[in-house]
């Protein structure tokens, strides 16, 4: 028994000895904690640089918390009226304003960084939104939401609305002329909604507006309801992208079955690390040195000062623009005593919401139309899905005209041009703008792939000119390494769908034939315009020609030699 005894002694693990190991191996014992990091320091990342926009997105979001915490201690979120007696600014002492325009005047000027704080802040939530969207195009033009991924577009897409929710009750808590003039719009666009209008803004704002109870309630959705479902949805972002593990591009050795990169440990996290502190820091040289939202130049909340230059935030442009755009003659109409301003409510609820909508159906529908259930973990060039790529390109088309439009007073002030004008133009380019940028997305598309097939089977050109003694002339060609050779040839052209017949052997009517055949031209509008990769077949071909032409200039020496000094084989003309 002594020796047995000794034997499992001996077999003990040792115990740590840093308070820091103590602390790890008293919380694995009660938790076990430390299989799920041992597996997630395993887990295997893809390394490239348009992989970081969500990490951007991410770190401006922990520097939105850290700065919003700072803000929160000094901001009275209250409509009550009160005189402002701060020294500064000069032309704000004595005026009458809300508490919550004079607790922010205090905050920018007698609280020590509050400035700085403020700015960072505002900063940090122009860059989040930025990412955000930028992070989501690299999705879409990719392919990334792809099986098994689409919850994660879901996902995403309720952050980035989110998003603008957080931005639209932030930059409105001030109660300046600026905000309030936004508010104005908001509870305008509420009244368009037919027959429970009136009665939704009284809800929203606690009676006329704006009433005293609007900038408390945006206080509680900014700092708790938003914040807390952006937590959580992050949370559950991380988690599937974890679960269905990453995409990777495509390139010699990746496909859906593996993941090419470095471990999350200790590659990625001293990566990411570091991408923190770099964001972190740029934000702050930002806040310091970049003045945004300075208030007291608008000075508080009065219905009558309206100006040129009144523009929202970067990201709800659109919305500004959309409403602009309209015309306001002829669109209000009074239907059994209900009036019906489709001025307002066609550019500020039916524009956004076709445009949302085609962001989150757009997975389902190109699953539907291409006919696939597999899974997708290699992403797509653009290139090789050119009816998609050229749809992305239209929606920003659109994006940008109505930013543009909503900026038309300023452009009309800094170019000294008729902003009746500008407005129309903006009209015009809305509907032709986007059909333009799709057509011509789609050729470019088209062109790089046979661009892709020429590379393919005859490979790069080398500049070099041979003359053969029968007076034939040739130009030398680089062959394609096997990296780029897969990278080109390795997708899939998709075929419009095909269905059943209408009818079947007995004559009778197929039951839901006419839903088949409004997918099918669908299908055919994505896939009936596409070029096919190079097969085996033709490669084999071309590589035969080549080497044809190698032996030329063996058979008959050259007499002469052209411009260029590469030294590849031909393969091919």
């Amino acid at each position: 028994m002594s020796t047995t005894a000794s034997n499992q002694h001996r077999e003990a693990p040792a115990k740590p000895t840093t308070p820091a190991g103590k602390a790890a191996d008293y919380l694995d014992q009660r938790t076990s904690i430390g299989v799920l990091v041992k597996e997630f320091a395993r887990k295997v990342f893809p390394d490239h640089w348009s992989f970081m926009l969500g990490e951007i997105a991410l770190f401006s979001f922990v520097v939105l918390l850290i700065s919003g915490v700072f803000l929160t201690m000094f901001f009275e979120p209250s409509m009550a009226l009160t005189h402002y007696e701060g020294q500064h600014p000069a032309n704000m002492h004595g005026q009458l304003m809300s508490v919550a325009f004079a607790s922010t005047l205090e905050m920018s000027f007698e609280v020590r960084g509050g400035l700085l704080m403020r700015q960072i802040h505002h900063w940090s939530a122009l860059i989040f939104m930025a990412a955000i969207v930028t992070h989501m195009m690299r999705i879409f033009f990719t392919g990334a939401f792809r099986k098994p991924r689409e919850l994660n577009w879901l996902v995403g897409m309720t952050m980035l609305i989110l998003g603008l929710a957080a931005g639209f009750s932030g930059y409105s808590l001030p109660d300046d002329v600026l905000s309030g003039n936004g508010l104005r719009i908001t509870d305008g666009v509420i009244k368009s909604i037919p027959v429970i209008g009136s009665y939704t803004s009284y809800l929203v704002f606690g009676g006329e507006f704006p009433g005293a109870h609007i900038v408390p309630r945006l206080f509680t959705i900014h700092i708790l309801i938003v914040p807390g479902l952006l937590l959580a949805l992050i949370a559950l972002h991380l988690f599937l992208m974890v679960l269905n593990k990453h995409t990777q591009y495509p390139g010699g050795g990746r496909t859906d079955d593996n993941v090419v990169g470095f471990p999350a440990l200790p590659v990625y996290v001293a990566k990411m690390t570091g991408n923190f502190f770099i964001i972190f820091g740029v934000l702050a040289l930002m806040g310091a040195t970049m003045a945004i939202n300075n208030v007291w130049n608008y000075g508080p909340f009065d219905p009558s000062p309206v100006s040129a230059g009144a523009q929202p935030d970067w990201y709800m442009l659109f919305l500004e623009g959309s409403l602009r755009l309209m015309p306001g003659q002829g669109t209000e109409w009074v239907i059994a005593g209900f009036t019906l301003p489709l001025n307002i409510l066609v550019p500020a609820m039916v524009v956004p919401g076709l445009l949302f909508t085609f962001l989150f159906v757009y997975p389902f529908v190109e699953a539907k139309v291409r006919g696939d259930e597999r899974e997708h973990h290699v992403l797509d060039r653009p290139r090789n899905v050119p009816t998609r790529t050229a749809l992305g390109v239209a929606f920003l088309t659109a994006f940008i005209i109505l930013a543009l439009a909503g900026s038309n007073d300023l452009i009309a002030t800094h170019f000294h041009l008729s902003i009746n004008s500008i407005t129309w133009v903006f009209r015009v380019l809305i509907f032709v703008g986007p059909v333009f940028a799709f057509w011509v997305t789609k050729r470019v598309c088209l062109g790089l792939q046979r661009k892709d097939r020429e590379l393919v089977l005859h490979g790069h050109e080398s500049g070099r000119i041979v003359r053969f003694a029968n007076g034939e002339y040739i130009e030398v060609h680089r062959p394609l390494d096997e990296q780029e050779r897969w990278l080109r040839v390795n997708y899939h052209a998709y075929e419009p769908l095909r269905i059943e017949p209408k009818s079947d052997a007995r004559g009778v009517k197929r039951k839901g034939y006419g839903a088949d055949r409004r997918w099918q031209r669908l299908s055919r509008f994505f896939f009936e315009d596409r070029v096919e990769p190079v097969t085996p077949a033709e490669l084999a071909a071309a590589h035969a020609h080549g080497e044809h032409d190698e032996l030329a200039p063996a058979e008959h020496p050259a007499i002469g030699a052209g411009v260029g000094a590469g030294h590849g084989t031909t393969q091919g003309h």
